[in-house]
């Protein structure tokens, strides 16, 4: 297993302090540097920021917005930034959701498999620098009907095959994941429900033309929040705001796959409450609705020792690279969350 550092979004008042967190990561031997994207920063930049000032470490996308980006657009982008980077870039993307598709991109969320599938081809194809050709339910490239002629990409990857990663939350996306993509991007992800999803993922690697259903070779990212502390419940009091605003929040009533997720790793009950008081924005409420059980299933609290019997765990269940967010207000919290973890780490004997 491996150790990566989600940075999250960016513009918050934390962006110097995240590029601090980025080169101690870089020093301190993790893997994976990933940055998100909502309807804020725009991760490609951060991306480029951080690749420019740390030496070792890989950046990733978690996630580029399927409906932000035509994939051509996405193509061009994975290649420059794996070029400036010098071979470092891992490109994670996402259907992201209906509000933000729809509200903010102007992009209808229909058919996100069938989407999803076509615009990973035409990553593909762009990236091995073919004529891009493509003759789509959704795509079409050429359009037929105009002046337009394929190209191919003129920028040169470093790397021959930059990897694809794909953030998946339902069965369906999940078994897509595994077929199409080199590695999945988990959120709130629980060691002891694990093997729900990497059953689903198999039955996905099953379906490539190979039919192998193994995981050889396939990145399972784990993305939990970290506290330290000796008292566990005040510890996971500072992952409370985040949970609740993703079961509560994000989304709507219909159809929030949080929410859903929330619900299949076994708090029913109690995922309908927090999205009832979210939904009535009674935040407080939400926030202390969240079950401790879910917050300490889905994150790393306590001391370093209990951190390192935690990771052994992730490894276990088949976890290859444990993407941690430390969950504290400043710098100096964060940076001594990220040197624990990779003490816990070396503790643990799972790299």
């Amino acid at each position: 297993m491996r150790l990566g550092l989600n940075l999250g979004y960016w513009g918050a008042g934390n962006d110097s302090a995240n590029l601090a967190l980025a080169q101690e990561a870089d020093r301190l031997g993790y893997d994976v540097v990933w940055v998100a994207e909502a309807y804020g920063s725009d991760a490609a930049t951060v991306l480029s920021w951080i690749a420019a000032q740390t030496q070792r470490v890989d950046v990733g996308s978690a996630i580029f917005q399927i409906p932000g980006r035509s994939p051509a657009m996405t193509a061009m982008t994975a290649a420059t930034l794996d070029t400036l980077s010098g071979g470092r870039f891992r490109l994670g993307i996402g259907v992201s959701g209906p509000q933000v598709s729809e509200g903010w991109h102007g992009v209808r969320f229909d058919a996100p498999l069938g989407r999803t599938r076509e615009y990973i081809d035409i990553v593909r194809l762009a990236l091995s620098r073919q004529r891009v050709k493509y003759d789509g339910k959704h795509y079409t490239l050429p359009l037929p009907d105009g002046p337009g002629k394929a190209l191919h990409l003129i920028v040169h990857p470093v790397r021959e095959h930059i990897p694809i990663y794909l953030a998946a939350l339902g069965p369906k996306n999940l078994e897509l994941c595994g077929e199409i993509s080199d590695g999945w991007l988990s959120i709130f992800t629980s060691a002891s429900h694990l093997e729900d999803s990497l059953s689903v993922i198999r039955a996905g690697r099953a379906r490539r033309p190979d039919g192998e259903a193994s995981l050889d070779g396939f990145d399972v990212v784990a993305n939990c929040g970290v506290v330290l502390g000796d008292d566990l419940e005040a510890a996971a009091n500072p992952l409370r705001p985040q949970a609740a605003l993703y079961i509560g929040g994000m989304g709507s009533r219909e159809r929030n796959f949080y929410n859903e997720y929330a619900q299949r790793l076994g708090y029913i009950d109690e995922a309908k409450v927090i999205q009832d008081l979210y939904l009535a924005k009674d935040y407080d409420g939400a926030m202390a609705a969240v079950p401790f059980g879910f917050l300490d299933d889905t994150a790393l609290l306590g001391s370093v020792d209990r951190i390192a019997d935690r990771l052994q765990e992730y490894a276990d269940a088949g976890v290859t690279t444990m993407t941690i967010s430390p969950a504290a207000s400043s710098e100096e919290e964060r940076l001594t969350a990220i040197r624990a973890v990779a003490e816990a780490f070396d503790k643990s004997g799972v790299g």
